[in-house]
């Protein structure tokens, strides 16, 4: 499988440089000739490790609907961006098989949330294409957004030490996950409408205020999320190197002050400066994610060789260290990859939008996506210490999977749109 994702990875690169569209689409297809065999082989492991048919089921379910996912998208949209299609059916089926290996009933869980969640976002380039109405409505994006975490910070449940989540006819929902994305459309609105120092000051205010309830809430990751997106979408709107220094050094206090008042950052920054220091306590999850990563090497110790059920919560921010221990730091390395080609893809949108409003809106959640990205994995190796964000299509989670699903969707709108309004350029010369 290392090299099947080493091939998928190649091509997810060769893409950008490919010259004409028919060359693009011959390295689609050979991405999703990696993928199939990927699939393949992983479940050929799983059934032989477990001998339940349910497994060959659920493979079934799964290809079932990675293939209608990619035929109906195509026909819908022409002109959608293959690549970011693959790259989403491709981080999907890492997520079914290491939850397969984990826990089935979860990885069934994962499977049905994902798929009501991509014939539900499936309508996203529709509306993107056919409603100038989005850039009107700044306030209705703010109030939503703050109205759900304050509803969270007053009702939510408490999970290791932050409120996170409220429950809703027996379902757990984290509202965080989709205000990340109706936060970017308010900034994206604000800053369309003007970036005179009234309108900055204004936008700062709301987006402190977003800030603020998750910080109350013990919410940090998603705060810090919310915090570097707000700062570099301000950056790019205006071009002014100030409020980019001046919010970094807001942001270097912040996180002191967080140090002080929040007893479970402490804990997690203790436990990023010396986890041997207390192995069987605060160190614990670093620790045995670091085990199990050094375990795996560079080749893996191959499905249910390992141990990724000791490390806590594994299936949800420690994900990638499973995928570390079981199929190696090299196939780690190549999702690493194909995250970021996702971002390249979502900066390069951004670069060719002419309208300021979308062009924020592909840099706001371009950047939403990478940081999430790199807090997840950041906090896996001990770069940074953990901040209890999950890895975007990989990690379990019906929230994070539905949020990730509309970043995307919004994505892919914003590309048709722009394909769309190039090939009536052509038409019209």
């Amino acid at each position: 499988m290392i090299l099947l994702i080493a091939i998928y990875t190649y091509y997810n690169f060769r893409f950008f440089a490919m010259p004409d569209e028919h060359s693009r689409n011959r390295v689609c297809r050979l991405q999703n000739a990696a993928m199939l065999f990927i699939h393949v082989l992983a479940y050929a492991v799983i059934y032989l490790r477990t001998e339940e048919e349910k497994m060959l089921m659920f493979f079934g379910a799964q290809f079932l609907f990675f293939l209608l996912y990619q035929v109906f998208y195509r026909m819908f949209y022409h002109n959608l961006s293959r690549l970011l299609l693959n790259n989403t059916c491709m981080l999907l089926c890492v997520s079914f098989i290491m939850l397969s290996r984990i826990s089935f009933d979860r990885a069934v869980r994962q499977f049905v949330i994902a798929a009501v969640a991509a014939v539900v976002t499936m309508l996203i380039p529709f509306i993107i294409d056919r409603t100038w109405q989005l850039a009107k409505i700044p306030w209705v994006y703010g109030s939503i957004g703050l109205f759900l975490l304050l509803v969270v910070c007053v009702l939510g449940s408490t999970s290791f030490g932050a409120q996170l989540s409220i429950n809703v006819g027996g379902f757990s929902f984290q509202p965080s996950e989709f205000v990340k994305i109706s936060f970017v459309f308010f900034v994206a609105t604000m800053f369309y409408r003007s970036i005179d120092f009234r309108t900055i000051v204004i936008t700062t205010v709301v987006a402190a205020a977003h800030v603020l309830v998750l910080v109350i809430s013990k919410d940090l990751g998603s705060a810090l999320i919310f915090f570097v997106t707000y700062l570099l979408m301000l950056f790019i709107a205006t071009s002014n190197w100030f409020y980019l220094g001046a919010g970094a050094g807001c942001g270097v206090m912040a996180a002191a002050v967080a140090y002080k008042l929040f007893s479970h950052v402490r804990v997690r920054v203790e436990a990023w400066q010396n986890p041997w220091n207390d192995i069987a306590g605060k160190g614990y999850q670093v620790t045995q994610a670091l085990f199990a990563i050094g375990t795996g090497g560079w080749f893996g110790m191959g499905l249910y060789q390992g141990m990724p059920k000791k490390i806590p919560v594994v299936e949800k921010d420690f994900i990638f260290a499973a995928i570390s221990e079981e199929l190696g730091g090299i196939f780690a390395l190549c999702i690493i990859l194909i995250c970021l080609g996702c971002f390249l893809q979502f900066m390069l949108i951004a670069t060719k939008m002419q309208a300021v409003f979308y062009k924020l809106i592909a840099f706001g959640l371009g950047i939403v996506y990478i940081v999430q990205v790199f807090l997840t994995i950041g906090g896996v190796i001990k770069f940074i210490p953990s901040t209890g964000v999950t890895l975007p299509f990989i990690s379990y989670g019906g929230s994070s999977i539905l949020s990730t699903f509309i970043l995307f969707g919004v994505i892919q709108g914003l590309f048709i749109l722009k394909r769309n309004e190039e090939e009536e350029e052509d038409y019209e010369a």
